[in-house]
C-alpha cells in the first residue's frame, strides 16, 4: 500500500546561483558526501545537484514533513542507486525515524524515486510503499 507520495520541481539556475554564492557551504548543508562526489564528477554538476535537491523535497513531502521540519533535515535523505542503476532514497536520522513512525506494523518500506531534468527544470517524484515483511523460517 502507498503510505506517502511527493513531487517537486526545482529550477537548475537557482541551484547554480546558490552554488556560486555559497559554494561548499551550500553543498555541505544540503547534500551527502556520496551525492557531492557524483555531482562533482559530472560535466553539468548543477543539473545533478538540482535533481537531488528536488528528490529530497519530494521525499520530505512523502514523509509528510517538509524540510527542515519534525527532525527531518537535508542530509538525512540521500539519493543512492541500486545495483541496477535505479535511483532510490537512503534515509538516516530524523527521516529514518519519521519513516518508522508512518510504517504500519509488520511492513517494511520500499521507496520509489524517479528524477529527470530538462533545462532549466529538474523534477522528482517519490512514492513510499509499505510492503508486508516476509517471515523467515
Amino acid at each position: 500500500m502507498i503510505i506517502g507520495m511527493g513531487n517537486d520541481l526545482c529550477n537548475i539556475e537557482r541551484i547554480e546561483r546558490s552554488i556560486a554564492r555559497f559554494g561548499d557551504r551550500f553543498k555541505q548543508r544540503c547534500f551527502t558526501e556520496t551525492e557531492i562526489a557524483l555531482a562533482e564528477r559530472r560535466r553539468r554538476s548543477a543539473e545533478t545537484y538540482a535533481k537531488r535537491f528536488a528528490a529530497k523535497e519530494a521525499c520530505a513531502k512523502a514523509l509528510g514533513t517538509g524540510v527542515p521540519r519534525r527532525g527531518v533535515h537535508w542530509k538525512h535523505m540521500g539519493v543512492v542507486n541500486l545495483p541496477t542503476g535505479k535511483p532510490t532514497m537512503k534515509l538516516i536520522g530524523g527521516a529514518e525515524k519519521r519513516l518508522a513512525e508512518i510504517m504500519p506494523p509488520g511492513h517494511e518500506a520500499l521507496i520509489h524515486l524517479t528524477i529527470t531534468d530538462d533545462h532549466p527544470w529538474a523534477s522528482a517524484v517519490v512514492i513510499i510503499e509499505a510492503v508486508p515483511q516476509i517471515a523467515s523460517s
